[in-house]
């Protein structure tokens, strides 16, 4: 079940691989990713001595759920992997120029995790042919439901 998309992500850049990664939270974040107030069009991920961090992610506080700490909306977080999938991403980013970007949140057996995309960048040129051919897809099926008719 998701609950919240980088369609940002998915404009900029080529998606190889995907992986899942569950992230270290405090209890407000919690409470206000349940509420829907998180965003991570702006975030990135981040490799620093052998280990993933999430960087950009905005988290806005629910004023009743952190009454009693100073909750810092966009503080870097760290993702949690198993160590033979870090070594694998250290290894495509540090060598084949490949990017780590956060794809999505969703909930997995009551956790919520975020998935990592390992991407490549897109040139002005790729945006534009992939917006092509979306259009004509949208323009192909509006053909084939009229045709249906």
């Amino acid at each position: 079940m998701s609950i919240i998309d980088n369609r940002k992500a998915f404009h900029d850049y080529f998606i190889e691989e995907r992986f899942e990664a569950g992230f270290v939270l405090e209890g407000w974040e919690v409470k206000a990713i349940r509420a829907g107030r998180a965003q991570i069009k702006e975030a990135y991920v981040l490799i620093r001595s052998g280990e993933l961090y999430i960087i950009g992610m905005h988290i806005s506080p629910l004023l009743t759920a952190s009454t009693h700490i100073k909750p810092d909306p966009t503080r870097t977080r760290k993702l949690l992997l198993h160590a033979n999938e870090i070594d694998k991403l250290i290894g495509k980013v540090e060598r084949a120029g490949f990017t780590l970007v956060p794809l999505d949140l969703h909930y997995t057996k009551g956790r919520i995790k975020v998935e990592i995309g390992l991407a490549k960048g897109k040139k002005q040129f790729d945006k534009r042919e992939t917006e092509k051919q979306r259009d004509w897809d949208r323009e192909k099926q509006r053909l084939m439901r009229d045709k249906t008719r």
